[in-house]
Parts: C-alpha cells; sequence; structure tokens
C-alpha cells in the first residue's frame, strides 16, 4: 500500500495547457507512480470542470475548491488591512484548510507538496514538507509596478514587499523550496540565507514526443505568408505586454523589409488590447486553438518578447523542440539552458528584434540543433527523479539541495 502524500496547487493541474499546469500535471503524476496523492486545489477557469474526474487516474481522492476571479479579486483586498500579502486571501479557503488538516490528523498523509507560495498557507505539519514555489513572485509584481499608474504602481509595490516577506517565511519554514530554475533558486537563496541549503530548483521537461517536427502538420498559414508566432495565454498581463510591444514597436519594420510577413498570436482568451492588434496589417489573433503545433511546424520562426518574465518559459522551450527558430527578449530567455546564437536568437532591444526577426524570414531555416538541446537538457523523467530523495529520505538524512540537481 502506498503512503499518502497531499499535494496542494492553486489552479487545477489538469488539463497541461498553460505553463503552471504543465509544470504540476508531471509533477502530480511522478509523485502518483509512488505515493497515494490527496490533491486539494483551486479551479478558476468553469472550462475545467469538464476535466475534474481524469484527475482520479492518478490521486486517491481529490479536493477541488471553487475560485471565482471577480470575488476572490475583492476579498484580497483584506490584505491591505491585515498587513498581508493580497496574494493570499486571495486564495483563502476555510474548506481547503479543514480538509487538508483532517488528512493529516487521521495519518492519511505523512508527505506534503505545495505548489506555489500561496498554497504554503493550507500546509498542515507534516513530517516531510516540500514547497514547489516555481517562480519568486514578488519580484514579479516590483516589475510590474513601474510599468503602472498610481495607486497601482503602489499596489504592485507593496505586494512585491509583502510576498517577497511571505517567501521567505516559508522557505524557513518548508523542509525544502524548489524554483524552476537557478536564476529563480539563487535569488531566493540570497534572501534567505538562513534556508540556503534546503533551497534548490528542478527545472521543467519537454514532451519532446509529442513536439515533435516529424509530424505531417497542416498548414495554417495561407500561401506566400512568412509566420511569425507567438503562443501563450492571452488574458495574462505579460504577454499582452509583449505582444503589444512586438505589434506596435517591432512589427513595423519587420513588415516593411518583408511584406509577406504576418504575426500570429495563438492562445486562449485574448485581452481586449490583444484583439485591437487585430486591426493593424498583418496581425491575425487566433484565440483558443486545439493544436499549437501546427504554428510552430510552419512558422519561420517564434518570437518571446516579454518585457516583464520570472522562472522558464515554456512557450520558448516548445518551439525549440518543434525546431522552430525562436527570437526571444534576455527576460524571455533567462534560465534557459541553451545557447543564444546557435538554440535561440538573442535580441535585447526593438533594432535587434527587428533585425532577428528579419533574418530568419528571409533565410527560413529550421533549427534542429535547438531540438537536440531540449532532448538532452529537458527530459521530465530525469529532472523530476532528483527530487525523490526529498520526500524518501528521513529527516536526519535528507539532502542539502544543489543549485539545479537534475
Amino acid at each position: 500500500m502506498k503512503d499518502g502524500l497531499l499535494f496542494l496547487a492553486h489552479r487545477i493541474p489538469f488539463p497541461p495547457n498553460k505553463g503552471d499546469k504543465i509544470r504540476s500535471f508531471h509533477l502530480l503524476r511522478h509523485l502518483a507512480e509512488r505515493y497515494a496523492v490527496h490533491l486539494g486545489a483551486f479551479v478558476d477557469d468553469s472550462d475545467d470542470w469538464q476535466h475534474a474526474a481524469q484527475l482520479q487516474a492518478w490521486c486517491a481522492s481529490v479536493k477541488l475548491v471553487p475560485l471565482h476571479p471577480l470575488r476572490a479579486r475583492l476579498a484580497s483586498l483584506s490584505g491591505l488591512l491585515s498587513g498581508d500579502a493580497l496574494t493570499l486571501p486571495y486564495y483563502r479557503s476555510a474548506t481547503l484548510r479543514r480538509w487538508a488538516g483532517e488528512l493529516a490528523r487521521d495519518g492519511t498523509v505523512t508527505r506534503g507538496l505545495a505548489f506555489s507560495s500561496a498554497m504554503a498557507q493550507f500546509m498542515p505539519k507534516l513530517p516531510t514538507r516540500v514547497l514547489d514555489m516555481v517562480d519568486v513572485d514578488s519580484d514579479k509584481w516590483t516589475q510590474y509596478a513601474p510599468t503602472q499608474r498610481w495607486p497601482m504602481s503602489w499596489v504592485y509595490a507593496r505586494e512585491g514587499r509583502k510576498l517577497a516577506d511571505w517567501e521567505a517565511r516559508v522557505a524557513a519554514d518548508f523542509d525544502a523550496t524548489l524554483l524552476v530554475s537557478d536564476d529563480e533558486a539563487k535569488l531566493l537563496q540570497a534572501r534567505v540565507p538562513g534556508a540556503r541549503g534546503r533551497i534548490g530548483a528542478f527545472e521543467n521537461g519537454v514532451d519532446a514526443e509529442y513536439f515533435s517536427p516529424e509530424r505531417p502538420y497542416p498548414d495554417p498559414y495561407p500561401a506566400g505568408i512568412r509566420g511569425i508566432a507567438f503562443t501563450g495565454a492571452m488574458d495574462y498581463w505579460p504577454n499582452v505586454d509583449a505582444v503589444s510591444w512586438f505589434a506596435e514597436r517591432i512589427f513595423p519594420a519587420v513588415r516593411e523589409a518583408v511584406p509577406a510577413a504576418q504575426f500570429t498570436i495563438v492562445g486562449s482568451r485574448p485581452a481586449e488590447a490583444v484583439l485591437r492588434l487585430a486591426r493593424q496589417p498583418g496581425v491575425v489573433v487566433t484565440g483558443s486553438v486545439p493544436d499549437v503545433r501546427p504554428y510552430l511546424a510552419h512558422a519561420a520562426c517564434a518570437v518571446a518578447p516579454l518585457r516583464i518574465a520570472r522562472g522558464i518559459q515554456n512557450k520558448v522551450l516548445e518551439a525549440m523542440a518543434m525546431a522552430c527558430p525562436v527570437v526571444a527578449s534576455p527576460q524571455a530567455a533567462e534560465g534557459i539552458r541553451a545557447a543564444a546564437g546557435r538554440d535561440y536568437w538573442l535580441a535585447p532591444d526593438e533594432a535587434a528584434f527587428a533585425a532577428a526577426v528579419i533574418e530568419r524570414l528571409r533565410t527560413g531555416d529550421r533549427n534542429p540543433q535547438a531540438r537536440a538541446g531540449i532532448l538532452a537538457r529537458y527530459d521530465w523523467g530525469r529532472n523530476l527523479a532528483a527530487l525523490d530523495p526529498l520526500f524518501d529520505a528521513p529527516p536526519s538524512a535528507r539532502p542539502v539541495l544543489e543549485i539545479c540537481p537534475a
């Protein structure tokens, strides 16, 4: 009989159709091979309820709690009175707290994994508690602040400070804290030096068989078009900012040099600001699509023009796995173990971005070297196996974490 493990996630980890859910799903599936997983998670998208039953394939029990974003935003304002980061009351749930506590008290679970710093508030005292913080989210809020007008600039700056305090507190409290890259782990280690040996990283992976360039994908681009693809959830503000910057400040120069260029924004729930971009000649907004692979397979290049980013960009890894040439900003490339100029092209400013994209459009070459790098460095099975000692070893023998243990 498998030992019980409590898995807490801020968003239902299925289907794995966006960055955090890709990571949480693979982590859940890996742990389910070794433990009886009891999953507690929020559901913030009504479309995801239809997938709830599929989680039974990996879980001994499932507790899903509805999260209504508007109500949650209003509830988060209580943090202004309590002094907490607004993220914490956004996710607060007495139901989830009681459920997790009961599993711990009756001995059903002896190990726990909290996915994201917000879920640490629900983790009961257990012999083994691991936090996958994924990203140092506080730094993202700090990056947001200067881009906003008052009062939101003040709110975001405050959230950066308060969430950093919470991240430091839980990193000091948990037995191990994991992040998605060396850079994220080093940042947290610097902030919490007393927990340095309990802070490490495990990298994401890519399903390289699924993201294979060898299949005969249908071409979604009109004849004669030179496609430039961006993939991602298009209600996520850093993605909205990225495509807006590219479409408004970079793409006009690209289209002037290559009139057949088309910038295709592929992703669900496009914000109004994204939909407006489709008024610009050569810009197409698809909305949700059943499969992003054809857009990468037939694009002349993929772009990742993010100006605000944390952690690892799955969109970059997936495009590289498809042997699609990638042009990325320094923020989008941060933490990715790949060589600029070989595995992808780094573009630090608007002029460099336009020049790199124009070159990719004109050459039309694929990039099999990028796929080779993904196969060598971003294998889910190998990277996840590095976590097993954290859960298997007794407290007296837990390993000291190293940067990038995989």
